[in-house]
């Protein structure tokens, strides 16, 4: 029999953490952290991650997992979710998945077959010194049909990697678990506000601070620019590329279009349950959840 997960997608600033927090809360549950930038130690008000008081003792799981600079794949990350998954249902628990990265979701819910393969550093070398038009060109070339956005380096460079060692097999699932998929977030205008207002206040609580701090710890530029939004446009600013309130108004603009793409991934899964956050959305929430843990597992 399989076990059940639950769910929880959405876009910046839509709310899904804390809503999280509620669920695991109401229905006994652990959280795993679907994010890939909050598995960084250090990387807090950035990465815009879930402070201890706003756990509310829930425990969460693949936050703080490695040191900024390292290595850390999709592989990596769908092991250890699994790890933690599993040991959330060996204690007669509810697992929930939470987050908006939704190439780790998806890795985790539907079952991506990946390597564990290590990564080829002078392959990985020779790659860095192209920029990201030129490596989708020579993906395209190789892989006609790729639906890889074109603007996704990281994505685009791992896809060349992993054809070079002949370890290249899109499309091929094999589910672990019974899930059930919420996905949160708000219309267009209501979030762009979100977004503005927490970017704000990340400002005001200190997020130059954090990213200076990674800098003086010896965290290199280029790591901080490849985790794009936030730590890109602060490294940016802090190199002294550009003033501050060009950073501030174009980092917005960016977070924007961020999930506006997060939309646009989450929507093509046709079963996630979009709920309806000007309503009651937890009330919905536990309706859809208490049907799905009463319904049978599948074998």
């Amino acid at each position: 029999m399989r076990g059940k997960l639950i769910v929880i997608a959405g876009t910046n600033a839509s709310g899904k953490s804390g809503l999280g927090v509620e669920l695991a809360a109401q229905y006994g549950g652990e959280i795993v952290s679907a994010d890939s930038r909050q598995v960084y130690r250090g990387l807090d008000l950035g990465s815009g991650k879930i402070t201890k008081d706003e756990m509310r003792g829930v425990p969460h799981h693949l936050i703080d997992v490695c040191q900024p600079g390292d290595f850390f794949s999709m592989a990596d990350f769908q092991r250890m979710a699994y790890a933690a998954i599993d040991g959330i249902l060996s204690r007669g628990r509810i697992p929930f998945l939470v987050g908006g990265t939704g190439l780790y979701v998806d890795a985790v819910a539907d079952g991506y077959e990946l390597s564990d393969q290590a990564p080829d550093l002078a392959l990985r070398a020779h790659l860095e010194t192209f920029d990201t038009p030129a490596l989708y060109g020579m993906l395209k070339e190789k892989l006609p049909d790729t639906e890889i956005d074109p603007r996704n380096r990281n994505r685009v460079m791992r896809a060349l990697e992993r054809l070079a060692a002949d370890d290249y097999h899109p499309g091929k699932r094999s589910p672990r678990y019974d899930t059930l998929k919420l996905g949160v977030t708000w219309d267009r205008e209501t979030l762009k506000a979100r977004i503005d207002e927490r970017l704000q206040r990340r400002l005001d609580q200190g997020m130059v601070q954090e990213v200076q701090g990674l800098m003086d710890q010896g965290v290199s530029a280029g790591f901080l620019m490849k985790l794009g939004l936030e730590y890109r446009y602060l490294t940016r600013y802090l190199l002294g590329e550009i003033p501050y309130p060009q950073m501030v108004e174009e980092l917005g603009n960016a977070i924007k279009k961020f999930a506006k793409r997060q939309m646009t991934w989450f929507r093509k899964e046709e079963n996630l349950h979009w709920l309806d956050m000007r309503a009651d959305p937890v009330a919905e929430a536990a309706a859809l959840i208490e049907a799905f843990l009463l319904a049978p597992e599948k074998a």
